[in-house]
């Protein structure tokens, strides 16, 4: 496990929820409700924080939530406990994920690869838990192609990586590059914020391509 990372988000989880802002969370309840609809089968949540999104979850699913944060975990439990359906939290960084292979039927992420050490490692491990033709399904925010957003992202992102996200990320190379088969990519928020649907090609082995 990433140790540096771990005390990042350890020291992030106090204050994690007055950062996100209530309002934050009604701009995107929409978005995230229907995203989360899709849920079926055996779902993975990668970096499940201090559950904030679980209010957003559809009832009576099968979930397992991974955190690299323990500090973040605790405080979701509640959430956690109040859920309509089965939600398992474990403590665990998204690059060294112990599930056997071909596990998961869906993995869904929620702004977390603009914080991911190394993100086209961390997607290449969700392939490997993902089933041949396992769905991914991302809400994310990512790096901009226009002026002057990308100017503004990129001037920010060394600011505020030692504490929270970069802001730049190419996430939907990054999945590409990963192995997966883009399905399509929907924007939230002009091409900041993007719903991204991916799937592991069903010829993979063990996902591998």
């Amino acid at each position: 496990m990433d140790s540096l990372n771990q005390r990042k988000w350890d020291r992030a989880a106090r204050t994690y929820d007055f950062m996100n802002g209530i309002g934050a969370e009604r701009r995107w309840e929409p978005y995230k409700r229907r995203l989360f609809s899709l849920m079926w089968g055996k779902v993975l949540f990668v970096a499940i924080g201090t559950g904030q999104d679980i209010r957003f979850f559809p009832a009576r699913q099968n979930i397992v939530g991974v955190d690299i944060s323990a500090r973040m975990l605790e405080l979701a439990r509640p959430r956690m406990e109040g859920y309509p359906g089965t939600i398992e939290l474990r403590h665990a960084d998204v690059h060294d994920l112990e599930d056997p292979d071909a596990t998961y039927d869906q993995v869904f992420t929620s702004c977390t690869f603009c914080s991911v050490p190394d993100p086209v490692g961390g997607l290449s491990v969700l392939r490997r838990v993902l089933k041949p033709g396992g769905q991914l399904h991302m809400f994310e925010h990512t790096g901009s192609r226009y002026f002057p957003f990308n100017a503004m992202l990129n001037l920010l992102t060394p600011l505020v990586r030692r504490f929270g996200p970069e802001l730049n990320r190419d996430t939907v190379t990054n999945v590409q590059r990963a192995g997966f088969e883009v399905r399509s990519v929907d924007p939230v928020y002009l091409d900041v914020v993007k719903i991204i649907h991916a799937v592991v090609p069903r010829g993979s082995v063990n996902g591998a391509p």
